[in-house]
């Protein structure tokens, strides 16, 4: 072994370095994936205090219903999409396979769905202000159904990204695990 400021070992080119270890293809899969679900469920964790802000100001009557409009329905259901990302937070650590499917099933559930709701919901008045140019709703001064439809497209994309990266992930997993039992 060579120090950085000595000589270079007798008999090697530097091209010996074909038998040194290296980290398995799976496990640099795994912490890539891992680290693209943290950072959606940190995007998803903004989205999720923004939404949360809005329903606790409007039913606290903290501003005027003009300037924060009063809460959609789907909003409500939305607010428990916090348990997916916190199922998805507990399992990443210790590679918890129990609490990634948990994470998966549930943001189906509190995720997706009020999201599809909500765009049904919102459709008659996202349609009235398009035909006609009337808002009756507003969040500091822009359409209220403007807003939430664009919040509802970020959502689904972020919730989508989730679902398609922790369903790699459990391969991942699930690959690393029967690795393990074949031996």
């Amino acid at each position: 072994m060579a120090s950085r400021a000595g000589p270079r070992a007798t008999g090697t080119d530097g091209s010996d370095f074909q038998h040194r270890e290296r980290v398995a293809s799976h496990y640099q899969m795994s912490v890539a994936l891992k680290s693209e679900i943290r950072k959606l469920n940190i995007f998803h964790l903004l989205i999720w205090v923004l939404m949360a802000a809005q329903v606790t100001v409007s039913q606290l009557n903290l501003v005027s219903h003009k300037v924060v409009a009063s809460p959609y329905q789907w909003e409500y259901p939305y607010l428990l999409s916090i348990i997916p990302t916190v199922f998805s937070f507990l399992a990443l650590p210790r590679n918890n396979i129990s609490y990634l499917v948990i994470s998966m099933i549930s943001a189906g559930l509190f995720c997706v769905a009020p999201l599809i709701y909500g765009s049904m919901e919102m459709f008659p008045v996202a349609q009235q202000l398009y035909r006609h140019g009337k808002s009756y709703r507003f969040i500091f001064g822009f359409s209220a159904v403007s807003v939430m439809y664009l919040v509802i497209v970020i959502a689904v994309q972020v919730h989508g990204w989730q679902i398609y990266y922790s369903k790699k992930l459990l391969d991942q997993w699930f690959t690393t695990t029967q690795e393990k039992k074949k031996k």
